[in-house]
């Protein structure tokens, strides 16, 4: 991933080039191998670039062959190569970039591009080939990347993209969180629903709620789940897996293990190939890329973990890591050195969810020890706890039709929660984060399983299935591992069937109860009691610990137009759910260890 600014519809943008510029500039920790800057007729475009594939040639914005169409990328396309065959021969690329086949797929195919991507992505493209200049600007399905999009009132006709809302607030007074899977087109005026899956509206009430029906194919589930990862595994630098010792980043280790193994052979034949070349004396480069030659050339896979001393966290993962055989690099962080980062982490998240705040500075610790070894991307586990309803609070869902409409809820908004904190404490330090639970096609697989095969319940009315396994939160996703197809389990048994912890929570428990003893030295009781004064909003702080996180959100951001593209997630009370998002507030998972 990078950092993007964009705007356009400006007059003599040449004169605005230096303001524009240091815009970008404060999304620099994304992008801190090189900046590139375009200006065009009535535009700007500038890129922070962090360099994972065609590291040697994709710098950009890049622009076409005739210069007329300039693009500005921020993520990944993992199926660019099968991309360019499609496109023949006739094309020419400049770059080894997996961003660049962007630009003939707009020439032939115009917006309708946007479905044909296979990753996470936001991209601004400018067309100076038309007059007046277009401006298309796009956001994968789910939001993966981030993408903000502003107006300002003394620049009428003006419209401004970044990738973080830091670099808008000092030039619009009205910003967006750009919606996923929609696309921005300025010869319209007009932002339109690209992405169209068959589950999409599973969230809709009455007669247009399309709720499946088909059984769950555990084959398919897992073949899909690893065809994700295999993806994902794109570099040309050193990579790794975040690993906690739950069961959706242990799965995504297991299988990054195996691919790993396979990509070491890879990139051995390739290598070889190199070699014999060079003997030969034919050095001419062909300018041909496949796979293989995107992986990297680490022969074995690492893994990392944080959390507070003896976390659950912590041993679960080292547990996992030794039975995997990866090369395991565990932190430790103190209650205080947590709290001395969330300024910072609410800076560089830019939202005041408690939740999310909570569990990103643990990651965001984690995420500057790895890029201090060197490594820049890393595969993590978010998404599968909304596709499959593995919150423990899913277990109090009163029918199977709620179950999944919940789900889909929660996918939709993955983009203002967990993708958001996936991508901003890990980009903080320049480090790019990779989640392949939220796979088109794994998506489309898992979306559409009878939600009746995802619920779950605790304590003495668990079931167990003919193998003896608990029917427990994301039942069907662990049966579908619980194979050995190689005469090797992927996982430990008491890993494959742990109960779930939100991150927050398995970092250490303490680890919250230290966040809210500190607001409540912090924050007075008068204080609180006039909140709603202070901010008379929707999103009014109800406890000390969310006065606090607001409060730091406001000094960084104080304008109302940054604080509207903050959306604070709140627990199903009508499920009988606590107001505090902690999973220990859940009573099923006390009870869950009780009975075990």
């Amino acid at each position: 991933m990078c950092g993007i600014f964009a705007v356009h519809g400006v007059e003599k943008p040449a004169t605005d080039r230096a303001r524009f510029i240091a815009c970008s500039k404060r999304l620099r920790h994304r992008g801190p191998d090189w900046s590139g800057c375009f200006v065009g007729k009535d535009g700007i475009l500038v890129h922070e670039r962090l360099a994972i594939v065609g590291v040697d040639t994709g710098a950009q914005p890049l622009v076409s062959q005739d210069g007329k169409i300039i693009l500005t990328v921020n993520g990944e396309i993992y199926n660019h190569i099968a991309l360019r065959e499609t496109l023949g021969s006739e094309i020419k690329f400049k770059t080894h970039s997996d961003c660049e086949v962007i630009l003939p797929l707009y020439l032939k195919y115009d917006t309708e591009l946007c479905g044909m991507l296979d990753g996470m992505f936001s991209f601004v493209l400018l067309d100076e080939s038309v007059s007046p200049s277009r401006i298309i600007a796009a956001r994968d399905p789910i939001g993966i990347t981030t993408l903000y999009q502003g107006w300002d009132s003394k620049r009428p006709g003006a419209v401004f993209f970044a990738s973080e809302l830091k670099a808008l607030v000092d030039e619009c007074d009205k910003i967006i969180s750009f919606p996923p899977g929609h696309v921005y087109d300025s010869k319209t005026g007009a932002t339109t629903r690209y992405y169209k899956p068959s589950w999409w509206n599973g969230d809709a009430d009455g007669p247009e709620a399309t709720i499946p029906t088909s059984p769950a194919d555990l084959t398919l589930l897992r073949e899909t789940l690893e065809a994700a990862v295999r993806k994902r595994l794109m570099s040309e630098v050193p990579y790794g897996v975040l690993l906690s010792g739950g069961l959706d980043s242990s799965l995504i280790a297991a299988v990054a293990a195996r691919e790993t193994e396979k990509a070491a052979q890879a990139q051995y034949e390739i290598r070889k190939r190199k070699a014999q070349t060079a003997i030969s004396g034919n050095t001419t480069p062909t300018g041909l890329i496949d796979e293989q030659a995107t992986l990297a050339a680490w022969p074995q896979l690492h893994s990392f973990s944080i959390g507070l001393e003896n976390s659950p966290d912590l041993l679960a993962a080292r547990k996992a890591a030794h039975y995997l055989g990866t090369v395991h690099h565990e932190y430790t962080f103190t209650v205080q050195e947590g709290l001395d980062a969330i300024p910072e982490v609410i800076y560089h998240l830019e939202t005041y969810d408690v939740t999310t705040v909570r569990a990103s500075t643990p990651m965001y610790l984690l995420s500057r020890k790895i890029k201090a070894m060197g490594v820049k991307m890393v595969l993590s586990g978010e998404g599968s706890d909304e596709i499959l309803g593995g919150y423990l609070y899913f277990h109090a869902a009163p029918d199977s039709n709620s179950f999944h409409q919940e789900t889909v809820k929660r996918v939709k908004n993955l983009h203002t929660s967990d993708c958001l904190r996936a991508n901003k404490s890990t980009m903080a330090w320049g480090l790019e984060a990779r989640v392949p639970f939220l796979d088109k096609a794994f998506l489309e697989v898992a979306m559409n399983v009878d939600p009746r095969e995802k619920m779950f319940s605790k304590g003495a009315n668990q079931q167990v299935d003919e193998d003896g396994r608990p029917r427990m939160e994301k039942y069907i996703l662990r049966k579908a591992f619980d194979v050995s197809l190689d005469g090797k389990p992927y996982l430990p048994t008491s890993i494959l069937w742990r109960q779930k912890e939100q991150f927050s929570d398995g970092v250490g428990y303490s680890w919250i109860d230290g966040i809210k003893d500190h607001a409540e030295s912090v924050v007075s009781d008068e204080q609180l009691a006039k909140a709603g004064e202070r901010w008379a909003d929707a999103d009014t702080p109800t406890t000390k610990e969310a006065y606090m996180i607001r409060q730091t959100f406001d000094e960084f951001f104080p304008s109302k137009a940054a604080a509207s593209t903050a959306v604070r997630w709140i627990p199903r009370g009508d499920w009988g759910c606590s107001s505090d998002p902690s999973g220990r507030s859940v009573s099923i998972h006390n009870a869950a260890y009780e009975t075990t």
